[in-house]
């Protein structure tokens, strides 16, 4: 194959990474951004997100897309209710304290962890795309799941924007975040609103690992990466910017897609490592957050 297509192929891989890096790292974001919570455990809500997709997937019977369907409704729903009861029951116990959270949230991140190796086991196991159509390119051929996967990622942050931006709930989440006390004192229900934006963040995780499972396999140890992944975009977009992490996200995705499809891919690792140092650096806020 002569560079040209390489580079494509190299492009597309790339868009398929920045879409579900992109669902992931917002939703991360949306925690730090309301409730200025590091929250160490949300790469194991994508891992339960996958985890949960394939249980979902093998007890539906019928056609792969109509499992799936029920896995992309049913895994987010599962996952935000863990996340409101890990914040109802650890986080709100310890008052949102940035130091206290950020143990808790690793306790959490190991308690998920065995928990899913104990029920689940240690192996990878694939779950069934809904549809195996490809596009034919003169090139090469490309699965038609992953561009499924990029336009459905696309809708699916339009959606969270909406939310945020049209809906009162959404206002609420931003009067939140602006000012927490000021908004208890004009009777927001901000307990309720942290516990709800938690509960979004980890099922935005989810809804992306289950997009990806059909592509990398269901695996206990598979948060990890997108955990730092999601940092990364976060802390190069702006903590707490929504526009930040998106832009981020997409540089992020499309470099891993075009490095490791020439070079190791543990090198777009590195690579990325080194840009977030520089930026704590010299633009400690990030490219699109505002100082403090």
């Amino acid at each position: 194959m002569s560079l040209g297509p390489l580079l494509l192929l190299a492009l597309m891989e790339g868009l398929v990474a920045a879409a579900v890096l992109a669902l992931t790292a917002v939703g991360l974001s949306l925690v730090f951004g309301v409730m200025r919570v590091v929250n160490v455990a949300h790469g194991e809500f994508f891992m339960l997100g996958a985890v949960s997709a394939w249980f979902v997937t093998q007890w539906v019977p019928g056609p792969p897309a109509l499992a799936f369907a029920v896995a992309l409704v049913a895994c987010p729903l599962i996952v935000a209710g863990v996340a409101a009861l890990a914040d109802t029951l650890v986080l709100k116990r310890l008052n949102y304290n940035p130091e206290a959270t950020i143990v808790a949230t690793i306790g959490l991140l190991y308690i998920i962890q065995q928990l899913a190796l104990s029920l689940y086991g240690p192996d990878a196991r694939p779950v069934p795309a809904p549809f195996t159509w490809r596009l034919q390119l003169p090139w090469f051929g490309y699965s038609g799941y992953k561009l499924a996967v990029v336009a459905a990622a696309g809708a699916i942050l339009l959606a969270v924007w909406l939310f945020l931006r049209r809906s009162r709930a959404g206002l609420v989440m931003r009067a939140t975040q602006i000012d927490g006390e000021t908004a208890r004192a004009f009777g927001i229900n901000v307990d309720r609103v942290y516990a709800g934006v938690f509960a979004l963040g980890a099922a935005l995780a989810a809804v992306a690992a289950v997009l990806i499972v059909p592509i990398q396999q269901a695996h206990y140890l598979m948060g990890g990466d997108p955990l730092l992944l999601s940092f990364i975009v976060v802390i190069i977009g702006g903590l707490g910017s929504l526009r930040g992490t998106l832009v981020a996200a997409l540089v992020i995705g499309l470099s891993d897609g075009m490095i490791s499809m020439f070079f190791a891919p543990t090198l777009a690792k590195i690579l990325a490592t080194l840009l977030v140092a520089l930026v704590l650096v010299f633009r400690p806020q990030g490219l699109f957050g505002g100082r403090a």
